[in-house]
């Protein structure tokens, strides 16, 4: 049985929503119902991955004739492996075969279901001992410079779980960035170059961005700000912070009100200009194809998340603590922060912060 993933618009609230069917086009109420609840705490971007997520594994219940009440941890183990080969069968194939899906995608695959699970055990709808089934309370890992540091909470921990390759994504060089403003023809797309090379904000935090946030009463900073339902849909994802930018940024960000921006009111700072509804809010595809047409113009393999990178270690290299560097790019823990960046943190400064983490728990 194939289902269909609908999106659509909340009449009342604007909000985008995600409707999951069968194959009569009935809604399946478990699914509809965790999705629901997850609009209100999530971006719409992270609400269509787990949705995607939950419709595989609704597909592989069904394929298996599963209850999805009553499960146990081969299942899920058996899920995993669909997800990498798909549908084999009862044919043993000799040959190797090519991963349908990355060790990332899974992982983001098996979270969805497991807070699903999670969801409907706070609800009442299941025996929380069936969950029990597919996750575990354990003690928090630490790995590398982190093993046997400090004492840890327990917390609830997938038993199933993919090993990712562990890769650092790079940083772009002052050169490179250099080169990728000198080719945009256009203030707006300079501005925003500068402006996440400046902040390093995420791409949601960049598009939600309004005047009201930028050089706030005299103040070189620009201010993060945690919105609903913007136009455009993009959202804050870490924490709200005033971040402190150069003095330069702020001129462009004037020349780039007086010599082009659309001669209308709107709240916020990068809008459409040339196309689409003049004066909305810049949509998060606009930005990616931005990227794209800058990475054929110029040879750099670039994206917006790639400047976060480029800040936080051009940050530490600087000598930041790795608490300021937390702060700054939003981070909900120190440990998201060392997990990414240990690479470039000296072993004694990541212990020491590690150790006052854990006596601040």
């Amino acid at each position: 049985m194939r289902l269909v993933l609908q999106k659509g618009i909340d009449p009342y609230t604007g909000a985008t929503v995600w409707v999951m069917l069968d194959s009569d086009y009935q809604v399946i109420e478990p699914i509809q119902r965790y999705l629901t609840y997850l609009c209100s705490l999530k971006s719409p971007n992270t609400v269509e991955t787990y949705a995607y997520g939950l419709k595989a594994w609704w597909e592989f219940l069904l394929s298996k004739n599963l209850d999805w009440r009553s499960i146990e941890l081969s299942d899920l183990q058996d899920f995993v492996y669909w997800l990498r080969v798909g549908e084999t069968g009862d044919i043993i194939s000799m040959q190797l075969v090519q991963a349908k899906r990355s060790e990332r995608s899974i992982n983001l695959t098996i979270t969805a279901v497991t807070t699903f699970y999670e969801y409907h055990v706070a609800c009442k709808n299941i025996d929380p001992v069936e969950f029990i089934a597919i996750s575990a309370c354990k003690g928090a890992v630490r790995k590398g410079l982190l093993t046997g540091i400090g004492k840890s909470k327990p917390r609830r921990e997938m038993l199933v779980k993919l090993r990712e390759p562990k890769k650092f994504p790079g940083c772009l060089s002052d050169k490179e960035i250099e080169i990728l403003v000198n080719a945009c023809n256009r203030l707006r797309d300079k501005l925003i170059i500068l402006m996440l090379n400046s902040t390093g904000m995420r791409k949601g935090e960049l598009l939600g961005l309004c005047h009201s946030d930028v050089g706030d009463r005299g103040n070189n900073i620009v201010q993060v700000v945690k919105r609903l339902n913007n136009p455009n849909l993009a959202r804050a994802k870490g924490n709200s912070r005033p971040i402190p930018v150069p003095l330069e940024l702020l001129k462009m960000y004037n020349d780039y009100l007086i010599y082009e921006y659309p001669d209308i009111i709107s709240d916020y700072v990068f809008v459409n200009i040339w196309e689409g509804e003049i004066g909305a809010p810049m949509n998060p595809k606009v930005l990616n194809t931005m990227f794209s047409r800058l990475t054929k113009k110029t040879g750099i393999k670039v994206y917006p998340h790639l400047f976060r990178h480029t800040y936080a270690t051009r940050l530490i290299k600087a000598g930041y603590s790795a608490d300021r560097v937390k702060y700054l790019l939003g981070h909900a823990s120190i440990q998201t922060t060392l997990d990414i960046y240990n690479h470039v943190i000296e072993e004694d400064k990541l212990i020491s912060v590690i150790e006052r983490e854990e006596r601040i728990e």
